[in-house]
């Protein structure tokens, strides 16, 4: 691992790593907040937070305001890049900003020319747990949580994994990708045309495969005025099927508030101390 780049804040430190990933095959970034509590010998549970479309490791830790509850509270966070990057790791032809560079997807690709590099879920899901276990004062106390594209990547990583959880959260996140312009997108160059490998990572279908012992606390905060709600997001698709099977999400409508970032902010804190309930 390579530090890239450290700064104190709340007492604790945020830094900045750069690795040779084996699963992507490439260099990849994270960033971590180390609590002022965590020590060697007194590590901390660990928040995995999943972001958006566009998005790198910077946004959550530079506009969520985060830092100050997860100090208070003794958690440490990690953001992971939403892609892999560099030389020879292949981008949408046209430059889009919902394929390739930024659009990792949280799954493991199967089509060139992206199976060689886009690995995202076995990178979140396994190697990245194993790097921060060994090389930093955590716990293997794990919640997820993540915001669109990332909403979609900690339900759904959540729901495929749930002994590894102890909670999933998600800021707008997409949640039927399967039928959705920018889920039919990636799946179809990720992983084919093969529909049964895009139900894979569909949460709305993969909450219906949890048995009731399975299921793990999980909180969704959804904006009313988010321009991608209808189209992209679908909620409803979620909350019905958690309704069929009895299961107790806590679904909130934020009135007023859109996609941003300002969104995340103005609730972070909530969903931190939900995740720090069930360490």
């Amino acid at each position: 691992m390579q530090l890239l780049a450290s700064n104190k804040v709340f007492g604790g430190l945020h830094q900045r790593y750069s690795h040779q990933a084996e699963s992507t095959q490439c260099e990849m970034t994270f960033a971590v907040y180390l609590p002022p509590q965590a020590t060697a010998e007194q590590p901390v549970p660990l928040l995995y937070w999943l972001s958006g479309l566009t998005c790198s490791d910077e946004n959550f830790m530079q506009k969520a305001g985060a830092f100050k509850v997860a100090a208070e509270l003794g958690m440490a966070i990690v953001a992971p890049d939403t892609s892999p990057r560099g030389e020879g790791v292949a981008d949408d032809p046209e430059g889009a900003y919902d394929l390739g560079l930024g659009a990792g997807f949280y799954i493991n690709a199967t089509q060139q020319p992206w199976a060689k590099h886009y690995q995202m879920y076995r990178y979140i899901s396994e190697e990245l747990p194993v790097l921060l276990e060994q090389h930093f004062p955590v716990t293997q106390q794990r919640a997820i949580a993540g915001h669109s594209m990332g909403g979609h990547g900690a339900l759904s990583i959540a729901f495929k994994n749930p002994e590894r959880f102890s909670s999933v959260s998600a800021f707008s996140p997409i949640c039927q990708p399967t039928t959705c312009p920018w889920g039919e997108k990636a799946f179809t160059a990720y992983l084919g045309s093969d529909q049964q490998a895009w139900q894979e990572h569909d949460s709305s279908l993969l909450i219906k495969q949890l048995t009731p012992e399975q299921r793990l606390p999980l909180l969704i905060d959804q904006g009313s005025d988010d321009n991608f709600l209808a189209e992209q997001l679908k909620p409803e698709t979620l909350v019905d099927a958690a309704k069929q099977l009895n299961y107790a999400i806590n679904f909130r409508m934020q009135q007023g508030y859109d996609h941003s970032y300002f969104f995340i902010a103005s609730f972070i804190e909530d969903h931190l101390r939900f995740h720090y309930k069930y360490f």
